[in-house]
């Protein structure tokens, strides 16, 4: 008999898997219904969760053993912080797994909308040859890049698009980043300036009250009609239906995202109609490599569950 139970939301990378298994018992729900979750509250010294379902208070709260919520990713959302620090309960994640993922997908965004890919394809598949004359692509380089929200995933993509790209950089966040400042010659703007100035606009930004809705109507009016808006963060962090009216009146060339306001989306979400707009469903940080490191948060579970202190601690007990 093992001496820890974890409850594991959804299946991951069997190298996380297999840690857990060497001292836990690792059990699935068969939903991630709130009350199918709350049949194995009682029981579990550990939780980790991965983009769906939530750790709720009323899950917390029935958890009497419970030690420690992992976050197979970054974001935690969907658990409720405040509850589990009241109760001392570790929340950790895994903040450096996926930043090389998430901006190697933000710069595959990048390039098929400049490039005019999902377009010339289909007209490809049609047999129309002619498109290449009808599709006239825009190159990245050079381009000023706008990132909302500096953290590690902001900051790979600065020094992919920098490097490579030769691309001027500018950023908005509540915190400055000195070190990266004077290493990509960059500098820090307000949200309107960025706006103004970007050719390419990074979205990568938590999803918290203050940043719910950040890019709406009045912001996109800001914007360059010759820019491109991009969303690998959370949906919510900005107005579909503003996104989609910029896009059907051609008052920005672009948009491209991994995420959507309601996942999954509905075949019927109007962006699908659009040929200036691409998306994929949530998997910017399915890479094998990202997926491996964000099994391992399954090392701060175990930590904490020998009673020792987190690497990767979210909150403050």
């Amino acid at each position: 008999m093992k001496d820890f139970t974890v409850l594991l939301y959804e299946p991951m990378h069997k190298r996380g898997t297999a840690i857990l298994e060497e001292y836990c018992e690792v059990v699935y729900p068969e939903s991630l219904e709130e009350e199918c979750i709350l049949e194995f509250a009682p029981e579990v010294n550990g939780i980790i969760i991965r983009a769906n379902g939530k750790v709720s208070a009323k899950i917390i709260n029935s958890a009497p053993e419970l030690k420690v919520i992992g976050r197979h990713g970054i974001g935690v959302e969907n658990i409720d912080t405040e509850t589990a620090s009241k109760k001392g309960i570790w929340i950790v994640n895994t903040p450096e797994s996926n930043a090389e993922s998430v901006a190697e997908h933000f710069l595959m965004l990048a390039l098929n909308l400049s490039k005019k890919f999902f377009s010339s394809f289909t007209e490809l598949k049609k047999g129309n040859w002619n498109a290449r004359h009808i599709y006239t692509g825009t190159e990245m380089f050079g381009k000023t890049i706008g990132i909302i929200g500096f953290g590690r995933i902001g900051r790979t993509i600065a020094r992919k698009c920098r490097f490579a790209f030769s691309c001027p950089i500018i950023y908005h966040d509540i915190k400055r980043y000195p070190e990266a400042e004077k290493e990509l010659d960059i500098k820090p703007v307000s949200l309107n300036e960025l706006l103004k100035n970007a050719d390419y606009i990074s979205l990568n930004t938590p999803l918290i009250p203050e940043t719910y809705h950040l890019i709406g109507e009045d912001e996109i009016s800001l914007m360059k009609p010759t820019a491109f808006l991009i969303n690998t963060a959370r949906g919510k962090v900005w107005n579909e239906k503003a996104v989609y009216n910029a896009l059907i009146e051609k008052r920005i060339a672009g948009a491209g995202s991994d995420v959507f306001e309601d996942e999954p989306p509905g075949i019927d979400n109007p962006l699908f109609a659009l040929h200036n707009f691409i998306a994929t469903p949530h998997m910017a940080s399915h890479t094998e490599e990202a997926l491996i490191r964000m099994s391992l948060v399954a090392e701060d579970i175990i930590r904490v569950l020998k009673g020792e202190k987190p690497k990767y601690p979210v909150n403050s007990i």
